[in-house]
């Protein structure tokens, strides 16, 4: 068995962290930190972002990866791959870009996350609902 849709999400997600964790090694070595950070607001803000996405990232992405192999529609594992992707992608902008503070990407960019693990447990549990009501029938 393949995930295809969610392999391509996963890719996209796995550059966006190699471009976060470079952010916050440029910070260690200029800074020579190597655990922490300085009162260096943008040093914190790309140490932030670096951790939002790989707290919320692997949840989105396994939850995607279950549904696409529990046989749930890959046009709305798509479109919800794509919510999860286009909000990591904003949030971390609008963290780097706003220095940590409120920002209108990194906004946005929660809330389309939220929504993607939202739609995505729902697919799921709708999934397993229709195994287990076909299993009675």
């Amino acid at each position: 068995m393949i995930v295809p849709v969610t392999g391509v999400f996963a890719a996209v997600i796995g550059i966006l962290l190699l471009v976060l964790s470079a952010q916050v090694v440029k910070f260690r070595l200029k800074y020579k930190k190597g655990l922490g950070v300085t009162d260096d607001r943008d040093f914190e803000a790309a140490v932030r972002a670096h951790a939002n996405l790989v707290e919320y990232a692997p949840l989105g992405l396994l939850m995607l990866a279950i549904a696409e192999l529990n046989g749930v529609s890959s046009t709305l594992i798509y479109w919800t791959g794509m919510a999860l992707v286009v909000g990591r992608i904003l949030h971390a902008f609008g963290m780097i870009n706003g220095r940590g503070g409120t920002h209108w990407a990194r906004m946005i960019g929660i809330l389309l996350t939220w929504l993607a693990i939202l739609v995505t447990a729902l697919l799921l549990l709708w999934n397993v609902w229709q195994v287990i009501f076909r299993q009675r029938k």
